[in-house]
């Protein structure tokens, strides 16, 4: 339990950080201040995005650590490692 809630600061420490980056730019360029609706969008929005990159990597990593994808039923398919014999 520990594990995942210091993954969970993490994430929302990156979040934060990238949200203050992008008002930060955005007032930079002009673009004015932004309300707080707009910050709270803002902040979920890089949540959100930061969770799903997240998720969508342990995913990649466990299906290649318990080789999910060496039992793959390839029948009927081309053979990726005799691509080049005829």
């Amino acid at each position: 339990m520990a594990r995942f809630l210091t993954k969970l600061l993490i994430l929302l420490v990156v979040a934060a950080v990238s949200t203050v980056a992008v008002v930060l730019t955005w007032t930079a360029i002009g673009g004015g201040a932004l309300p707080i609706h707009g910050l709270v969008a803002l902040s979920l929005g890089l949540f959100g995005t930061a969770a799903l990159a997240w998720l969508l990597m342990a995913l990649a990593f466990r299906s290649d650590r318990e080789g999910w994808d060496e039992r793959a039923d390839r029948t009927g398919g081309v053979d990726l490692e005799d691509r080049d014999k005829p």
